[in-house]
């Protein structure tokens, strides 16, 4: 059953948000919120597999609780897509390692009712939330801007832009409404083709722009909150989405490394700990940054 969804007259004679806010304060006043990783919660998205499941594991190992959300489809794809999404499986492995640490939900990013509800029961959960990865996103390419099918934009654009969007839309306004939205952070996984043109991915290409210029917006609406938001840009990572752009080019993951300074692949693991980073109270001198985890990419 869906929780109610987050909105401003959440319960009778009271908004939601005001109910939260001083549930955040009693916290405080309590010792409860000391913005130590202990203390945190954090929401990720597209959290199943790779640098999403990654990334919840380093977090639950530095004392966080977490929400981790997927979409779960399996081979149930969108148009475009020449891999399958995660399944209820990889996310069921991913919270029996964690037990009571995560709350693990079968939720769609592109669904803004649905991510409401995710936030919602996050609150319910753990009576807070400090940081939120926007981790989901997909892969199409393969061919050049001018034949590239329209349902493969949007599909890119649904996922890797909306997803980002919505996820930033339901969570932000819950940051800030909470006791210190100064600790608080948003970080969204783009891309190292967020800020270059990568051959026959143009649209991809441009999603990941997006994704950066979601990031920028956000940190100049957030001017003088102290919530931090950061964009992260990975580069050939050990994913299945790596995988799937290398059958694409007719090569092999460990081959694309080599545009990378390092000369080999990116563990999910390595991306992760740039993430934790940025979620940190100490992360927030990163705000509005892009943060280039990507092995010194085009060196």
């Amino acid at each position: 059953m869906r929780a109610r969804p987050f909105s401003m007259n959440s319960f009778p004679g009271s908004s939601m948000l005001s109910e939260f806010s001083m549930l955040s304060e009693s916290s405080e006043l309590s010792g409860e919120s000391s913005g130590r990783p202990s203390d945190r919660v954090a929401l990720v998205t597209g959290a199943a597999r790779g640098i999403g499941a990654a990334t919840v594991d380093l977090l639950i190992e530095q004392g966080y609780e977490v929400t981790a959300l997927d979409i779960c489809r399996g081979s149930d794809v969108s148009p475009g897509m020449g891999y399958p999404f995660a399944t209820p499986d990889d996310l069921a492995v991913l919270a029996g390692r964690h037990g009571d640490r995560v709350l693990a939900l079968e939720v769609d990013a592109t669904d803004l009712d649905a991510m409401h509800s995710a936030v919602n029961q996050t609150l319910v959960r753990f009576g807070r939330l400090d940081a939120v990865v926007a981790a989901a996103g997909v892969m199409i390419g393969g061919l050049p801007q001018w034949q590239t099918p329209a349902e493969h934009l949007q599909t890119l654009f649904d996922i890797n832009v909306t997803g980002v969007w919505n996820t930033a839309a339901a969570t932000i306004p819950v940051m800030l409404a909470g006791s210190s939205p100064a600790t608080c952070r948003f970080v969204a996984v783009a891309s190292a083709a967020g800020e270059r043109g990568l051959f026959n991915l143009a649209a991809y290409t441009a999603s990941k722009h997006a994704v950066i210029g979601i990031v920028r917006g956000l940190a100049a609406d957030l001017v003088g909150t102290g919530l931090a938001a950061v964009a992260i840009a990975p580069g050939s990572t050990r994913t299945p989405m790596l995988a799937a752009t290398a059958d694409l080019y007719g090569t092999t993951p460990t081959d694309l490394a080599q545009h990378q300074a390092l000369r080999r692949l990116l563990e999910p693991g390595e991306v992760a700990a740039a993430i934790a980073l940025c979620c940190s109270v100490e992360g927030a001198a990163l705000n509005g940054s892009v943060i280039r985890a990507d092995g010194g990419f085009g060196q």
